[in-house]
């Protein structure tokens, strides 16, 4: 270490730059990519410098520094933009494989986020700001369930960044009991959305109406006590969600009164007694493709005089007509923090969009799926450089947003990939040449959008290392 040709620092910042502006393999990045933009004058690195087989080694020595490049971010990031990690936002994804991944044991078929059951995948944990700024992530196998995450990613990130005063906001996904009852012994604070299951419990709490505050436009919050550990429980009401809630219902009510119908109707139909448990699981499998309004019907098989032998007699129950009235856009959360206000806990957890929102970003702008690497290694550097270009990404955002230039990153990149360099060789009269790399002057638009954000650029570029810097004898 220390001694190699290439510092491996310079192509850490290759990989990072590229999964950022232009995300793509790393065959693509030494033989198309690199040669196209201005990072052989500004790595000082030459374009023949960079080939596949040094990216590979790369990513294998990137990975042994991800505890100290987090901590090193995080104290970075709160310079530059004041950002505090007092409350952390966490939430889990997967992203899948193309290949079978045979050498990495974390590959494992789960529930998949990205609707590919069919493919291996691996889990990816993140925590972020208040302010969605990422503070760090683990990677588990594809297979484990979001509650087995909570310990080992709050144990690491706790002896990273610190323990005293955090704030844990996760979604229902991580509301185990087990969970709960070490987050509570262990003196940890913590606002986690509870399991819609939960509200039958605080049936009489949604009925009544007093209490009620507003926490926003459409949004309605009330305190209450959990009966079985005295935990603060925030229930919530809200119309959007109702009106989703209510389309759903009623969607799934009838897909299931539809096919009753035509299954009753070719009961009907039927010239010769039919096989009552056929019917029964016919009736299974319509109820269990609309799970939703599943407990809506009461279904049973009459015995008729008819050829079938029976027919079909469909009831509903009013029970689930009260509840989903009642219970339609509601939601609790589950928290120990008792020095807040209802509004405050409720705030805090809607802040679990700024988790939502960094995944996005890396799946659709930073293509973290699918994963072609096969090797656990491999992989696991993958989703470093991922992480860290999201960090610039995050970064460029908040440069924007303080410049008020909205918080489209994407747009700032295209923008300025406009500006090109460009040689400029003088011929001389001592049978040589002068060669000055000049960077073209910024149109109104790109003038304007660097003044905004404080960026001024340089009017020429210094040629590599490896090149003659300004005099170069001709052939």
């Amino acid at each position: 270490m220390g001694q190699e040709r290439v510092a491996w620092a310079k192509m850490a910042a290759v990989l990072v730059t590229a999964r950022l502006c232009e995300p793509s393999s790393e065959l693509h990045i030494a033989e198309d990519w690199y040669r196209r933009t201005a990072l052989c004058d500004l790595l000082q690195l030459g374009d023949e410098e960079v080939n596949k087989d040094r990216l590979y080694r790369g990513l294998d020595r990137l990975l042994a520094h991800k505890a100290a490049l987090e901590a090193h971010l995080s104290a970075r990031c709160g310079e530059l933009f004041a950002v505090e990690n007092e409350v952390l936002l966490y939430d889990v994804t997967s992203t899948y494989f193309e290949g079978q991944a045979e050498a990495n044991p974390q590959a494992q078929r789960g529930y998949s986020r990205d609707h590919r059951p069919d493919c291996k995948q691996v889990l990816v944990a993140l925590v972020v700001t208040f302010d969605g700024f990422p503070l760090g992530y683990e990677v588990f196998a594809g297979n484990t369930h979001d509650s087995q995450t909570v310990q080992t990613i709050v144990a690491a990130m706790e002896a990273r960044h610190g323990a005293l005063g955090r704030v844990w906001i996760a979604d229902r996904g991580m509301a185990s009991a087990e969970n709960l009852a070490w987050l509570r012994q262990t003196g940890r604070r913590y606002v986690i959305g509870a399991p819609k299951s939960e509200l039958k419990k605080f049936g009489s709490e949604l009925a009544r109406r007093d209490g009620w505050r507003t926490a926003q436009e459409g949004v309605e919050v009330k305190l209450a006590r959990h009966p079985d550990t005295d935990e603060t429980v925030i229930l919530c009401r809200s119309d959007d969600r109702r009106s989703k809630e209510q389309a759903m219902h009623n969607k799934f009510s009838r897909r299931i009164e539809q096919a009753l119908e035509r299954l009753s109707a070719r009961i009907a139909r039927s010239k010769k007694p039919l096989d009552p448990a056929a019917v029964n699981r016919q009736i299974g499998r319509i109820l269990q493709q609309n799970q939703r309004a599943a407990a809506r019907f009461a279904i049973t098989l009459k015995p008729d005089a008819g050829p079938a032998g029976f027919r079909l007699r469909v009831d509903h129950d009013p029970s689930f007509d009260d509840w989903a009235a009642l219970s339609e856009g509601a939601y609790l959360l589950r928290s120990n923090i008792s020095d807040w206000s209802d509004r405050q806990l409720w705030k805090a957890y809607i802040q679990l969009t700024q988790a939502e929102a960094a995944f996005r970003i890396h799946k659709d702008q930073l293509n973290l799926r699918p994963i072609w690497h096969q090797r656990e290694d491999r992989v696991q550097a993958h989703i470093l450089v991922c992480f860290l270009a999201f960090v610039l990404w995050k970064s460029l955002e908040m440069w924007q947003q303080r410049a008020g230039l909205g918080n489209s990153p994407r747009t700032i990149l295209e923008e300025l990939a406009r500006i090109q360099s460009h040689d400029v060789v003088l011929p001389t009269a001592a049978n040589g040449e002068i060669r000055l790399r000049c960077v073209a002057q910024p149109d109104r638009a790109q003038a304007a959008l660097l003044d905004r954000l404080g960026v001024v650029f340089p009017k020429r570029m210094r040629l590599p290392k490896d090149e003659p810097p300004i005099l170069a004898l001709s052939a």
